[in-house]
């Protein structure tokens, strides 16, 4: 829902006044006459009956507020270039501009309006240590919230207050992981998904072929359902001064009004937003506000007459831009490796679903190695994995840098995404990073079922015991499931294996922490599957120790794969109404041409399952 505010300040004035210092007694001169004395006696009277000087009146002094508005899943990685680049802020860019107003000595205050977040808690936990950041530089930081569920109120809660409108609400309902199962309905349609898994707690093929959850699924999704929901009550307990039984009785409760937020001590004021301003005003000790709500943000040229603006726009279009002069400063490459990854080169299809491609990520890496303003490389990752094929490719291209590189995990970086990973000198999680699922699925789908309902019929001729390993229309035969099952184990050795040297552990010692378990950031840190818990800002200067930088010193972030522009996205991406119109219908459409093209590698790093934490 959309709210319309009017916003307003109460203006103070000051009136300063100031008192002059008596002044210095005359030098003593030689007795006047008495004719002289009378003059003297009457300059004096005729002063004392003056009128004193009228006080000078100050002029009211002007704070400069900041107001930034997070809502949306703000993705990882590049900015588009070009015309429309700054309506889709990605995490960097948005935690780039809290982080200019942190540093800048005309900012008073920052002001963030907070609703409708679809991010993960690793990206909650990088908003927050933004915040975190500005209050380090004694600038307050105030939320408003309208109406907030769990992944606005933690990134509230980092903040020195919270206000809501009489009408907003607060939902605190706890954790809630969900995994569909899609067995009952491929059978309904004469479908049967045939799929191989090493590692007991890979519960990848689950989904498709179980109608509810293993026990060992069962186990892995309760510990990151207990991390998550212990993390939860901690922050908050932490922020708002309270103990976690305090917190987590509240959390049972749930639902509430902006009033009784206040009356248990989880927001600070029940306020409109005129009213918040009016009352910063006067915390801030100011006569006016300068609300500052485009800080740091592109302008956009809006006159294209003529034909030298229809060339601008052109040129804005397809994300051109004027060259800038080299600074000499040193470089950190920052790689960005986001979605699900396949060999070959990146894609985003016809229903606007990006896939990272194994060659496209190897050839940024090779790019930054070779630049010798390149000092160290920081790989930032947000994937569940994919082809097992691409995924180490990938990682051999990271073994042969030479120059360091340091990962840092953002919401997932599990099975594929963990594999690039772990090649890294050094790796970085967020505290709810999804990751590990150390562990190998592969199989394909049956649809001679489908077939027989529709009237469709095949007729084979094949030579070879395992000429129908890929048939779409026959099951594994019990010869061809063992050879299967083999390259299978063999992949899954090669992952333990690989995993192990690059953590400097044995094969048994991995091989405990694996078996296809997922695993949070923080408890991947207690197992040793990550060296530190920390931000993209921390993998950053980290990289700038490994390379021998000071802390201070001046670097460049390079950032790669080159980002889409705006006209690569429009025509990459037609999908945008029908999305909007049929949100649910687009995203199996999307899974499904996913699942076909990952389903044709023969051996599959990856987690399909959808974990959502509610």
């Amino acid at each position: 829902m959309r709210h319309t505010l009017l916003l307003g300040c109460t203006i103070s004035l000051f009136a300063f006044f100031t008192c002059r210092a008596p002044a210095a007694p005359p030098a003593k001169k030689p007795a006047a006459d008495a004719g002289a004395k009378a003059e003297v006696k009457k300059e004096t009277e005729k002063a004392a009956t003056k009128k004193p000087a009228a006080k000078k009146k100050t002029v009211p002094k002007t704070k400069t507020v900041v107001r930034f508005t997070l809502k949306g899943d703000f993705p990882e990685g590049p900015q588009s270039e070009g015309l429309f680049g700054e309506l889709q802020p990605t995490l960097g860019t948005i935690i780039r501009r809290i982080d200019q107003a942190a540093k800048d000595p005309k900012v008073a205050a920052v002001w963030l309006r907070i609703g409708d977040l679809d991010v993960g808690r690793g990206k909650i936990h990088e908003l927050r240590a933004a915040i975190a950041r500005l209050r380090k530089a004694r600038k307050p930081v105030y939320a408003e919230l309208i109406s907030a569920e769990p992944a606005e109120y933690m990134v509230a809660s980092a903040c020195n207050e919270i206000f809501m409108p009489e009408s907003g609400t607060l939902l605190l309902p706890g954790v809630r992981a969900e995994v569909t199962f899609y067995k009952g309905l491929l059978e309904k349609l004469g479908i049967r998904f045939e799929m191989l898994q090493i590692g007991k707690y890979k519960g990848a093929t689950e989904p498709f072929s179980r109608t509810e959850m293993s026990g060992p699924l069962r186990e892995s999704m309760e510990a990151l359902v207990d991390d998550a929901y212990d993390d939860m009550a901690r922050i908050i307990g932490a922020d708002r001064g309270m103990k976690d039984y305090r917190v987590k009785t509240l959390i049972d409760r749930g639902l509430f009004t902006a009033a009784a937020a206040q009356k248990a001590g989880l927001i600070d004021r029940v306020q409109y937003a005129d009213q918040f301003r009016e009352s910063l005003c006067k915390k801030l000790g100011a006569g006016k506000l300068d609300l500052v709500t485009s800080y740091k943000k592109k302008k956009v040229e809006v006159d294209f007459s003529g034909f030298s603006g229809m060339m601008k726009m052109m040129e804005m279009i397809m994300g051109g831009k004027p060259e800038t002069k080299p600074s000499g400063n040193k470089k950190i490459a920052l790689v960005y490796a986001v979605g699900t990854i396949i060999e070959g080169k990146s894609t985003t299809d016809i229903f606007g679903l990006s896939a990272l491609g194994s060659t496209t990520l190897a050839g940024a890496l090779r790019k930054a190695d070779e630049d010798d303003k390149v000092v160290a490389v920081v790989l930032r990752v947000d994937s569940p994995g994919g082809s097992a094929v691409g995924s180490d490719l990938v990682w051999r291209q990271i073994v042969l840098m030479k120059k360091p590189v340091i990962a840092s995990m953002g919401d997932v970086a599990g099975s594929g995404g963990y594999y690039i990973a772990m090649g890294a000198d050094e790796i970085f999680a967020e505290p709810g990073t999804i990751t590990g699922s150390i562990g190998v699925a592969g199989g394909k789908l049956v649809l001679g079922g489908l077939y027989d309902k529709v009237g469709l019929k095949t007729e084979v001729i094949s030579r070879g015991a395992m000429s129908g390993s890929f048939s779409s229309t026959e099951p594994f035969t019990p010869e061809q499931r063992k050879a299967w099952m083999g390259l299978l184990q063999d992949t899954y050795r090669q992952f333990v294996r690989k995993a192990a040297e690059g953590r400097k552990m044995t094969v048994q010692e991995m091989g405990r922490v694996a078996q296809g378990r997922v695993w949070s950031g923080r408890m991947a840190k207690e197992k040793g599957l990550v060296d530190n818990l920390g931000t993209l800002q921390d993998a950053i200067a980290a990289a700038k120790k490994a390379a021998g930088l000071k802390k201070d010193e001046e670097v460049e972030l390079m950032i790669l794969p080159r980002p889409k522009t705006i006209f690569e996205t429009l025509f990459g991406d037609p999908s945008d109404d029908l999305e909007s119109a049929m949100p649910e219908v687009i995203k199996t459409l999307r899974r499904t041409k996913l699942y076909r093209r990952l389903l044709a590698e023969p051996t599959l790093m990856w987690m399909p399952y959808e974990v959502e934490l509610k």
